[in-house]
């Protein structure tokens, strides 16, 4: 594993306007060319969080799966986010991990938020994604996921190796409930023994909710890296391999895990 920098684009996402989020995300992430490997755009990045966004669900075929493509060659970095995906008569909150050849992964968001309805109008995903970039394992999550910790947990591979060494959220995690976003980023961290990142959104939407973002790379220990406030910025941080490496030998709590297993995984 090499080191990895990670960019965080904590941006005021437009309502319900795809064509403006994709403009106004672009300008944000066209200064990281060559200083980034991996940029983090929020969830639902082109409409803001709102069930009725529906409505503009594209296909994989779409603008914005174009458009990230596009920026993922210009900047040489993987570039990632959630939109709307329509899927025949499913549509998913669907987590794009673009990158700069412009090949295209996926993870359908799991866990549907019931408290705002999410799971009366959009499909849940099944399976966890794990993806490979300069040496290291990454495991994408949107939003909710973050209070599953099961579906969230670190496990080990047949020659000792973790499922990931970085998981990270992408987040439209309302002002009312950060305590708990701050909490559970830090809880993730150090009970899968990797660095965590959670990126959220900042300002107000459609529906009068309030994002404090809040934002933040946090190491193995529970410790913050990078720390956002309430407004847009774009931060990049540089995670380091061999410190990873040597926390997980001297405390190799992994191999005391419980072994289990979930459908779908």
């Amino acid at each position: 594993m090499d080191n990895l920098r990670i960019s965080l684009v904590q941006g005021d996402t437009l309502w319900h306007d795809p064509a403006g989020n994709r403009d106004y995300y672009g300008e944000l992430i066209a200064p990281l060319r060559g200083t980034t490997d991996l940029v983090l755009l929020p969830e639902t990045f082109t409409s803001g969080f709102s069930n009725d966004a529906i409505d503009q669900a594209e296909g994989m075929d779409g603008p914005t799966v174009a458009w990230m493509r596009q920026h993922a060659r210009a900047i040489g970095a993987v570039v990632t986010g959630s939109v709307q995906l329509r899927e025949g008569d499913q549509v998913f909150n669907r987590l794009l991990w673009v990158d700069p050849r412009c090949d295209v992964l996926h993870y359908d968001k799991r866990h549907l938020f019931r408290y705002a309805g999410e799971h009366k109008r959009y499909a849940a995903g099944k399976a966890r994604l794990v993806v490979e970039l300069k040496g290291w394992r990454i495991n994408p999550l949107v939003c909710y996921d973050l209070r599953f910790p099961v579906f969230a947990r670190n496990r080990q591979d047949a020659d000792g190796r973790p499922d990931f060494d970085l998981q990270f959220y992408i987040a439209n995690w309302p002002a009312a409930r950060a305590h708990a976003w701050k909490t559970l980023l830090r809880a993730r961290a150090i009970e899968n023994l990797c660095y965590v990142a959670g990126l959220n959104r900042v300002g107000r939407d459609g529906n009068g909710l309030a994002y404090d973002g809040d934002s933040a790379v946090i190491d193995f220990m529970g410790t913050a890296l990078s720390e956002c406030t309430d407004e847009e910025v774009v931060v990049t941080t540089t995670l380091l391999a061999d410190e990873l490496a040597a926390h997980r030998a001297r405390f190799p709590a992994l191999l005391d895990g419980d072994a289990f297993s979930l459908d779908g995984i």
